[in-house]
């Protein structure tokens, strides 16, 4: 039974997670938003990351791509860098928000590649890709899934993706990683359970993801949207949150954000 708990980011929905009877029966499928970014954001969280959920599993990791409007002359990283320390606080990117992934992978590109960029907000998707389209903004980290039919038609043009690694949809498009080490905008979802939910459980719970990402349909159908199957351990899941929570904690930092 999925039962969607809007509001907040997915604050709310995570919230009652955390709150609920730790018998197995009732789990979060996590986010890297509510779980490691609104901890910088917000003043008074209602749970701890770490302390009040029982972490089983990274379901799956989910690139973002950057991407250029190509009346620019900008076909790589390098050029991209080049232009933008030439015309310094002009070359623009879209977000869907302040504090979102898309937000702050730019402000972890201009911070590694020492360029600045202009940060233009939006409320979402679609409009960060009509001001695109439109001329508006120059750049934008998006879904790769979401646009791939952009890319194919040549209306944007693809710089990198976001992940460690390169995407299987993209596989002659280089990582961002690749020229600065390090670089990882990872929108993963995860598997989390209340606190004090049995070990077994976790475990057995575990296990069956893991072989359930591993099915040929359920692979096939992740990829083509764009996302890559994890079926990560516990321990290495913790490993994850632990390491992303320090990670955004700087970054929202550095981007001038304060916890409201």
């Amino acid at each position: 039974v999925l039962e969607n708990r809007a509001g907040a980011n997915g604050v709310i929905g995570a919230t009652y997670v955390a709150r609920a009877k730790p018998d197995g029966y009732t789990l979060l499928f996590s986010h890297v938003g509510p779980i490691t970014i609104s901890p910088a954001l917000t003043k008074d969280m209602p749970y701890d990351s770490l302390r009040d959920f029982a972490p089983i599993t990274q379901v799956v990791s989910a690139p973002t791509v950057l991407l250029i409007r190509p009346d620019l002359p900008i076909h790589n990283l390098k050029e991209l860098v080049d232009y933008a320390r030439a015309h310094p606080g002009k070359l623009s990117y879209g977000s869907v928000g302040p504090g979102s992934t898309t937000h702050l992978a730019g402000v972890i590109l201009g911070d590694m590649a020492d360029v600045e960029l202009l940060h233009v907000p939006y409320k979402g998707a679609a409009p960060v890709v009509t001001d695109l389209l439109g001329g508006q903004i120059d750049m934008g980290f998006l879904n790769i899934a979401g646009a791939m039919s952009y890319i194919k038609s040549g209306q944007l043009r693809p710089i990198g993706v976001s992940t460690l690694k390169r995407s299987s949809l993209l596989p002659d498009l280089p990582a961002i990683a690749e020229t600065y080490p390090g670089f990882e905008v990872n929108s993963w979802y995860g598997l989390m359970a209340p606190v004090k939910t049995p070990q077994p459980i976790v475990e057995q719970l575990q296990r069956e993801v893991s072989e359930i990402l591993k099915l040929p349909d359920i692979k096939k159908q992740f990829e083509a949207n764009g996302l890559a199957p994890e079926g990560t351990t516990p321990e290495v899941y913790t490993q994850q949150i632990e390491r992303d929570l320090k990670r955004w904690a700087g970054i929202v930092k550095e981007a001038g954000l304060k916890p409201q």
